[in-house]
């Protein structure tokens, strides 16, 4: 899972100062420049990463899958982080729960913030294509698995609860409203997000959403040195929210197809059926 761009030296994304841009050179008084996860920290991390997600699915063909769209996932939110000049970017690879993308600076403004946040799972789509391609290639319907869960890491992201991309992405968009919808909105996706990872056995990702939930709600939403959305801003951003969320929707279920069979109806109602096992709950 990737944390959001808005992140501050207490809490899971340390970053520079709101003013700083990204040095070239470390002067004294000047923040650190991140210099990113070290190699054998990154190899151990990805490595229990993994051997995480094979343990959890029976599967290693979904593992490397699964490892692979990650990656894919968080290399989105780097270009769009250079993109907008917080870069240079770096990756982070965290054991049993997954990665984040870190800059060396805040976004300039709450929409860039919503661009970062929406690059992750829309740039991330990208890599169910070879796993699909190697599944027409060798047959393996584990291959077409570790495409829908490509696909489902990228829209899980897309929940307006922290640190998912969804509450930097929709956050703004609902204080726009006013500060107090984007809290409730907070405390009711938040708390069934953990309901959820507790009453499918996720207590991994239970416990640390409850604690990002209670660090956010703890923090508020105050975003240090952002141009706050305007109302053009606000709409073009909840529309590349829904139809991020809607493009990831429609491709974990369409890689489910071809493993189900029978009409047209049924092969659907199959790949729902396969998505529901897979967030916990039986249709």
């Amino acid at each position: 899972m990737t944390d959001g761009p808005w992140g501050s030296r207490d809490g899971s994304r340390p970053v520079a100062e709101p003013t700083a841009q990204p040095p070239v050179s470390h002067t004294p008084g000047a923040p650190p420049i991140d210099k990113g996860q070290s190699l054998p920290w990154a190899i151990g991390s990805t490595l229990l990463l993994g051997g995480f997600l094979w343990l959890v699915t029976g599967s290693w063909v979904v593992a490397v899958a699964a490892i692979f769209g990650l990656f894919v996932h968080e290399y989105g939110h780097v270009l769009a982080m250079n993109r907008v000049g917080m870069g240079p970017a770096k990756i982070y690879i965290i054991p049993f729960l997954g990665g984040l993308a870190r800059g060396q600076c805040n976004p300039k403004s709450e929409w860039h913030g919503v661009l970062v946040s929406l690059a992750g799972p829309a740039f991330g789509l990208l890599a169910v294509l070879p796993a699909v391609g190697i599944w027409l290639a060798t047959g393996d319907d584990a291959w077409m698995l570790g495409a829908f869960f490509i696909a489902m890491i990228n829209l899980v992201n897309l929940a307006p609860a922290p640190p998912l991309d969804g509450s930097k992405a929709l956050g703004p968009v609902l204080a726009k409203i006013d500060p107090m919808v984007e809290k409730a909105a907070l405390i009711l996706i938040g708390g069934l997000a953990v309901w959820w990872g507790v009453s499918t056995g996720r207590w991994i990702l239970a416990v640390f959403l409850g604690i990002s939930v209670l660090g956010s709600l703890r923090r508020g939403a105050w975003r240090p040195g952002e141009r706050k959305l305007t109302w053009p801003e606000a709409g073009k951003s909840l529309a590349l929210f829904l139809i991020t969320g809607a493009v990831c929707a429609a491709a974990a279920i369409g890689v489910l197809l071809p493993l189900t069979e029978g009409t047209p109806v049924d092969r659907l109602w199959g790949a729902f059926d396969i998505a529901a096992r897979f967030i916990g709950f039986e249709r």
